[in-house]
């Protein structure tokens, strides 16, 4: 597939989508098809946004068999949380700016845009059936867990420590400012968050939880560490597998610039049911990741600094965990898969010694 260079405007939802608004969106994709139909199914398990399967059918021409949109989330809670964290935004903006710049596996997108009163966005890209969406709630093994963690290496390394990233207005940076923002985000979610979930977690864990809260102004400060693109939310259900790559990586709502290795440690610490498994293949993985960096010609990083400051990020599926349960639409899925993420990383924090890092 060919990647847009024009568009056909924004659809804002998928009911509004018709036969010659996806007719123009693949002629912007540089197919010189017509469209006599087509059906419409959801697909994925997405929080914030939507995604849509478009199987079409051609009067004339040849092209592809679907397509997948995604927009704006149905559900009014999650919705303006993905206009007031920017999500939306963010994610137009990375696959228009970024995305050529960054050598990770991400779907070939034929159009995107949003419109910046509304907030409505689409973006329409390659279906990558077969390809199987990794699942959190039943983790990963090993050999799945190296993929996505060499794959990493194909996201931080070439923008690594580039400082021009620091002119892209929407690129989230870690910085006094967002360290606030996040401070008291956390602050206003944490005791309802307690209230709600604080059952479904184990004793060692609760008090894990506590020991962060009381240290989490240190562990949002910003640090002086070489900085690049992080995906934000790099875990299982935005990954699939398999299709026409062996993997692909999707759901760039919360791109940031940032310490690469809080990905690392985001996604190791929420991917393994069985924490023996993650333990067992940890520092194997990470040299894997690291070896990748490597490979981009990165310089003044060591491979003890990688690990410094992977065990310090390994609380980030545990502070993901407690924000994004409280600012989204609650469903019994998100439920489970938030406490999965909460109960696994907290664990790995325990066996790392987060707290004591921060």
């Amino acid at each position: 597939m060919e990647k847009a260079s024009t568009g056909p405007g924004i659809c804002a939802s998928p009911q509004a989508v018709t036969r010659a608004w996806l007719e123009a969106v693949l002629h912007s994709g540089g197919y010189d098809v017509s469209v006599a139909g087509f059906t419409a199914q959801a697909v994925g398990t997405g929080q914030v946004g939507q995604n849509i399967r478009f199987v079409i059918e051609y009067r004339r021409g040849e092209g592809p068999r679907s397509l997948v949109g995604k927009f704006a989330s149905d559900d009014p809670e999650s919705r303006q949380t993905g206009i007031a964290l920017s999500n939306y935004l963010r994610e137009v903006r990375f696959y228009q700016e970024l995305q050529p710049t960054l050598d990770i596996q991400t779907p070939v997108v034929l159009f995107t845009d949003i419109d910046l009163d509304t907030q409505d966005f689409v973006l329409m890209m390659e279906d990558l059936a077969p390809a199987v969406q990794g699942d959190q709630i039943s983790g990963c093994d090993p050999a799945a867990a190296a993929l996505a963690m060499r794959e990493l290496g194909k996201l931080h390394g070439p923008r690594w420590d580039d400082h021009a990233l620091r002119e892209i207005p929407w690129l989230s940076a870690q910085n006094d400012e967002s360290a606030a923002m996040v401070l008291g985000l956390w602050n206003s979610v944490f005791p309802g968050f307690k209230v709600r979930y604080a059952n479904h977690l184990r004793p060692e864990h609760r008090k894990l939880l506590d020991a962060l809260a009381e240290r989490f102004d240190r562990y949002v400060a910003p640090r002086s560490t070489p900085a690049t693109v992080t995906h934000g939310d790099y875990r299982l259900d935005n990954m699939l597998f398999g299709g026409p790559y062996p993997l692909t990586v999707v759901d760039w709502q919360s791109p940031g610039l940032g310490n690469g290795t809080a990905d690392a440690a985001y996604f190791m610490g929420t991917s393994f049911d069985q924490a023996a498994e993650r333990r067992e293949c940890e520092r194997d993985l990470l040299d894997a990741y690291y070896e990748t960096l490597l490979g981009y010609g990165i310089a003044g990083y060591t491979q003890d600094d990688c690990w410094r400051d992977y065990v310090r990020a390994s609380v980030a599926g545990l502070v993901m965990a407690v924000i994004a349960s409280m600012i989204v639409g609650q469903t019994p899925r998100g439920d489970e898969m938030f406490m999965a993420m909460a109960r696994r990383s907290a664990e790995m924090a325990l066996d790392l010694g987060a707290i004591d890092s921060l």
